[in-house]
């Protein structure tokens, strides 16, 4: 199994958590996402979106994390990443689409260098988008998360919704987001983040983390 990864990808980090929940072990090719690498010709015939993580895995080649996650729930059952019951699985499913499709798309890096290059915001301005769409989305993943976390996101195991959380807590960290309003958030994430599979996924803990 080969990763297709760079340290501080979000979308790379959902992916390193399942793998190394499941117990798999994985080869990781590092894209030097600020460099470009992403973007070269060697990169873009494994992946024409120039994205990652990129899964391969018995011949297959997997794009776009949230697939990915389901494909390893799907062919490598135990420990699972979603509840037994259907409600449970509808709400981490949904959870996790909360996160990497509402909130984690707007502050991506490629929206980040797109304010900064093309539109001129200076580091302030670009801070106030991020923190912004960063409050938007934790707002009501708080409320949600009321309802539905027992000691993780749904119920008392870690689900795809926590694979989803973890990463972006850490990305609201260190743009230094208030994250005070959102005690629920951070209580799981404390949780997960002392889960030794997940603290091996961790950004700074990867080959090519930048010192």
């Amino acid at each position: 199994m080969r990763l297709y990864d760079y340290w501080r990808s979000s979308a790379a980090y959902r992916v390193r958590l399942a793998l190394n929940y499941k117990g798999l072990s994985y080869e990781q090719i590092a894209i030097d996402l600020r460099a470009g690498a992403q973007r070269t010709p060697e990169f873009l015939e494994i992946n024409p979106q120039g994205l990652v993580p990129v899964l391969e895995d018995d011949g297959a080649r997997l794009t776009q994390s949230l697939p990915i996650l389901n494909y390893l729930e799907e062919r490598y059952l135990e420990p699972a990443l979603l509840p037994m019951d259907l409600p449970g699985r509808a709400t981490a499913r949904a959870l996790a689409v909360a996160i990497a499709c509402e909130i984690h798309p707007l502050n991506n890096l490629r929206v980040l260098q797109y304010l900064e290059r093309e539109l001129g915001l200076d580091e302030g301005r670009r801070l106030a988008w991020y923190r912004h769409w960063v409050a938007e989305g934790f707002g009501p993943l708080e409320a949600t998360l009321a309802r539905s976390a027992g000691a993780f996101c749904v119920g008392d195991a870690p689900s795809l919704a926590d694979v989803c959380l973890v990463p972006q807590v850490y990305n609201a960290r260190r743009y230094e987001c208030d994250l005070a309003p959102y005690p629920t958030i951070r209580r799981i994430d404390e949780r997960c983040r002392r889960i030794e599979a997940f603290a091996r996924a961790a950004p700074e803990r990867q080959p090519d983390a930048a010192a």
